[in-house]
């Protein structure tokens, strides 16, 4: 095991308990970090600036790393959007200046690809992150962390503040949100596969008309992406973290069916949103500044992600029915 240049320090993650958090976890106690703090929403409002201050006092980090954020697909943005735009960015204002004011030695903040500009041109560089408006959609949550960034860059300028930003692409893999009021759309998709199959209903009906294309990262590789950026990167400009490939969501459902095993029919209602017509990143300035390449294979990334679902269907129709009833 190769030991991080974070082993001893005072490492709190922010969301640490989500998706992409409980994965950074793993991935920061396997690399020999043994204080890793893991702040609860239940304990800390974030979005709540004397909650915040207080959190920074009692748990005192030499490194944060800011991944806390409310998010959710489609459906979800399209009935949140102030919702997601106030909760970012209260979250992102606290956390930042409470990490200036405590003075913390780093802090890593995670973007998010719905920052770009609708039509920003493919592969999405990091240059571009201001050539445009966002896809409609989604634009409050992806406006709110871009803001993130600026201030950053703010703090860095006027207090020297030591604030980093990574821009993951669209994620998946074990432990994602399955729920399909909020999910994603590859864990949508495998649920929607997986539970018609159980069921022997013939046809899955889709969002759009599957023309859009998409990138999309392995969530142990976003992890190793994010670790090194804690370990090595301190410069100011935006880091894409992303594996370089895209991939229509035609072909995302047809393989996602055949890994799962469905074999009906897949239908697309064209009168739901497609969402950003293209996604798709440039990787070269993880791999030029601080050394990250995605390592997992897509096909390898979905049957893991499939296995853990299958794994785990009962117990999350069964969460899920007991917060339909209280």
């Amino acid at each position: 095991m190769t030991i991080s240049p974070l082993a001893n320090r005072r490492v709190l993650v922010t969301g640490g308990s989500g998706f992409l958090g409980s994965h950074l976890v793993d991935a920061l106690r396997a690399r020999g970090v043994a204080d890793v703090l893991v702040p609860r929403s239940k304990e800390w409002d974030l979005t709540d600036a004397a909650q915040t201050r207080a959190m920074f006092e009692r748990t005192a980090p030499d490194v944060v790393f800011h991944l806390a954020a409310s998010v959710g697909g489609i459906g979800a943005n399209r009935r949140l959007p102030g919702t997601f735009f106030r909760n970012n960015m209260a979250m992102g204002l606290n956390v930042l200046e409470e990490a200036r004011r405590a003075g913390t030695a780093k802090v890593v903040i995670a973007g998010t690809i719905c920052a770009y500009p609708k039509f920003a041109p493919v592969p999405f560089r990091e240059d571009d992150l201001w050539n445009g408006y966002p896809e409609e959609t989604n634009a409050p949550y992806g406006i709110a962390k871009k803001a993130l960034l600026v201030m950053a860059q703010a703090y860095r300028q006027e207090f020297g503040s030591n604030f980093v930003m990574v821009f993951p692409v669209n994620l998946y893999g074990p432990r994602d949100n399955f729920d399909l009021e909020d999910s994603h759309v590859i864990p949508a998709m495998i649920r929607k596969f997986i539970d018609a199959e159980a069921r022997g209903e013939r046809a899955v009906t889709l969002w759009g008309d599957g023309t859009p294309t998409r990138e999309f990262l392995y969530v142990d590789d976003a992890s190793e992406g994010l670790a090194l950026a804690g370990e090595r990167y301190d410069d100011p400009d935006p880091v894409n973290l992303g594996a370089g490939f895209e991939i229509t969501m035609r072909d995302l459902a047809a393989t996602i069916g055949r890994l799962a095993g469905y074999t009906g029919e897949i239908v697309w209602d064209a009168a739901r949103p497609n969402g950003q017509p293209r996604r798709m990143l440039d990787v070269s300035r993880a791999r030029e500044r601080f050394g990250f390449t995605a390592a997992t294979p897509f096909e390898e990334g979905l049957a893991k992600t499939i296995a853990w679902y299958r794994n785990h269907r009962d117990e999350i129709a069964a969460r899920e029915a007991a917060r339909r009833t209280t």
